[in-house]
């Protein structure tokens, strides 16, 4: 396993205060080290260090950062996604409940990288302790000198200020989540123009994640090159954390280099393998929104391009482990109601897509299926893929298709014999 450079404090209770993080980590010493270098120069450490974003898209954060222009006569804007609300995944919340000055720490540096004097951590709704937590980060930060004005002599100023949102899914996507910021509905916007040119309240904006921010010090402290052969693969640097629930023995988050562990060598060789001696049926490799994987699919590394390969998505590594207890109608039934009721509705092939899609789904599993209906889930899940403003669409479309495709057979069980097969 390598160094672990965001999970190394998680589960210690004390490690939160801006006092265990000077003795035991960093310590602001890389914001120092940012303060001395110019803005481009930090920017062109965190490209070298190909840190790919750690949210779902896997965007390089250092080519991001690099889309804001110079010059701009209104006010820049440094935006932290800390909404996590993709089904399967609970790093977030740990980096900001045992590690808040980590993230805090990275904001800064990324606001002076690109010249913002103002940010905002956005977090979802339910996380009420994890808002707390960060609110008390942020004040020993003040008091310190790491935020407010001239940070550290450097002449530098930066406010950091934490928005709680109201719990919805569509608000991880950024634009949705810079709508709700303003106070708007939260609903995605149509791009261009993206944010990182008419972002929050007008002005350019980055949004990143929280856990890609939380690698931001220890990229400055030991340099991008250090970072980038940590990965296997030549575009993913570092290290990621694999959110791992569902019927294993050890479920948890574990962090690994980029590409260097494998599906199978996760569940078994780490997580101690399926709960009660049962047989694996499937995985879901990157929350909820990730087309499935079959149990003899186990072998691919776990990094982007492997997993596009494989025709699914590693998305914000969050791995939901299904053994052969469950039934695949039940879970894909569950988790099209899911983004069913979180579609905003503001794009018809998914408001009434994913709605015609839970019907269906509820006709065959509550023992009233047609044979006809198979090809009607296709056909309403590829008249959703590719056709919305964001995400959301393929992330109600693209886990049908995949159950459908890879256990047909379940489907065709429940239709013929009026029932599931499992009751």
């Amino acid at each position: 396993m390598a160094e672990m450079i965001v999970s190394k404090f998680f589960y210690k209770k004390e490690a939160a205060p801006l006092e265990y993080y000077k003795k035991n980590g960093n310590g602001y010493a890389a914001l120092k080290k940012a303060l001395a270098m110019k803005p481009d120069e930090v920017i062109a450490e965190v490209k070298k260090s190909n840190l790919r974003g750690r949210g779902g898209a896997g965007f390089p954060t250092g080519m991001k950062w690099s889309f804001i222009p110079k010059e701009s006569k209104v006010p820049k804007y440094l935006v932290c996604n800390a909404d996590e609300s993709e089904p399967g995944t609970f790093k977030d919340r740990a980096i900001m409940t045992y590690s808040p000055h980590t993230m805090i720490e990275g904001m800064i540096i990324g606001c002076y990288a690109i010249g913002a004097n103002k940010s905002y951590i956005y977090i979802r709704g339910e996380y009420v302790r994890e808002a707390e937590y960060l609110e008390k980060a942020l004040e020993e930060a003040y008091a310190a000198g790491m935020l407010g004005k001239n940070i550290m002599g450097s002449g530098f100023d930066c406010d950091m200020y934490v928005h709680r949102g109201a719990g919805a899914y569509i608000c991880g996507e950024e634009t949705g989540l810079l709508n709700s910021l303003e106070g708007k509905r939260g609903e995605p916007r149509v791009k261009p123009p993206f944010p990182a040119i008419k972002g929050a309240f007008g002005g350019p904006t980055i949004v990143n994640n929280v856990e890609t921010l939380a690698n931001i010090p220890w990229i400055l402290n030991n340099g991008g090159e250090a970072f980038a052969k940590m990965g296997k693969y030549p575009n993913s640097g570092g290290t990621r954390l694999y959110c791992v629930s569902g019927h294993v023995n050890k479920p948890g988050i574990y962090e690994f280099e980029c590409g260097k562990v494998t599906l199978r060598e996760l569940i078994y060789d780490h997580c101690g393998g399926i709960r009660n001696g049962r047989k694996l049926k499937a995985v879901i490799p990157g929350g909820s929104s990730a087309p499935v994987l079959a149990a003899h699919e186990l072998d691919i590394d776990l990094d982007v391009e492997p997993m596009m390969k494989a025709g699914t998505m590693l998305g914000s590594c969050g791995i939901i482990v299904i053994d052969d207890s469950w039934c695949a109608v039940k879970a894909i039934k569950r988790i099209t109601h899911f983004y069913a009721h979180e579609s905003c509705g503001q794009c018809t092939p998914c408001r009434e897509g994913t709605r015609w899609l839970e019907d269906v789904l509820h006709r065959i599993e509550d023992g009233h299926g047609k044979e006809a209906d198979l090809g009607l889930m296709l056909d309403v899940a590829n008249n959703i893929n590719g056709k919305t403003l964001c995400a959301l669409g393929d992330a109600a479309a693209g886990p049908v298709l995949s159950f459908v495709q890879k256990f047909k057979h379940e489907f065709e069980e429940h239709i013929k014999g009026g029932k599931c097969p499992n009751a």
